[in-house]
């Protein structure tokens, strides 16, 4: 390809070269701009302006007066606005361009990947973010509110693992850190979701035993009440309009009176 542009550059004089540069600028710049256009259009159609409604690359790019379909749209039009451009220098020859062009060719799709992999980060991120909260709603506990964040943060971490490997960074490099970050997220878990760990399986000890059920009296330490449900984690009691959400590390370790008439 770069020497049939070389080729048409030395058959036709200076004046026309630059011509043919123009025009292939001005057909570089109309098909970037309908390069955008189809991003939005295709965000529209396919339903994606919902997906990533709230996102935090959607708010991100909302500050700077923008959305991800114009991000997108805007990184594919410089990339169509780019290629024209380099088309146009090496018709008109004003430098060297057969190494470089080789390696544009060969580096613009791994970039077009990269930023790819980042925008679709973001987006799985937040709604697995918000998966995940849906999910944990019912469990009362203060550590639950980490594993939202910790599920975001991976698929963020995952995400530009993957942009740094098509950029060219070399495996071992990303193996490594991928290897501190396993490393950081149990030690987090470790100390952080020990209590949590703890309530879980004196959970399952108690679902499996029943030695109080649902509508049984009971006291636990200094609360007294109806017993309302009882979940994996946490055991509800109500009594005089108030409710007690009690872990079941809490259950375990104290014990339980039941009370009879």
């Amino acid at each position: 390809m770069v020497e049939a542009l070389e080729r048409i550059g030395d058959a036709v004089s200076e004046e026309t070269a630059i011509t043919i540069a123009a025009l292939v600028l001005l057909l570089g710049l109309l098909i970037a701009y309908l390069s955008y256009r189809w991003t939005h259009s295709l965000f529209r159609r396919t339903g994606l302006d919902d997906i990533v409604e709230g996102t935090t690359f959607e708010r991100a790019a909302g500050r700077f007066g923008t959305s991800t379909a114009g991000v997108i749209g805007t990184l594919l039009a410089l990339s169509v606005f780019a290629i024209a451009a380099l088309t146009a220098f090496n018709i008109t020859r004003v430098f060297e361009m057969d190494v470089f062009w080789v390696q544009v060719v060969a580096l613009l799709p791994q970039l077009l990947v990269a930023a790819f992999a980042v925008i679709v980060g973001f987006i799985v991120g937040d709604k697995a973010k918000l998966v995940v909260q849906e999910r944990l709603r019912s469990v009362k506990l203060p550590e639950t509110a980490l594993i939202p964040e910790l599920v975001k943060y991976s698929i963020y971490y995952i995400a530009a693992l993957i942009a740094l490997a098509q950029v060219g960074v070399t495996t071992t490099a990303l193996l490594v850190l991928l290897g501190a970050y396993v490393f950081g997220l149990i030690l987090l878990a470790a100390v952080a979701f020990k209590d949590l760990l703890a309530a879980g399986a004196a959970g399952v000890y108690l679902l499996l035993n029943e030695p109080y059920s649902i509508g049984d009296e009971v006291r636990i330490d200094s609360k007294r009440g109806i017993v309302q449900e009882v979940t994996m984690f946490v055991t509800h009691i109500e009594t005089d309009g108030e409710e007690h959400i009690i872990p079941n590390s809490q259950v375990f370790r104290s014990g339980i009176v039941r009370l009879r008439d």
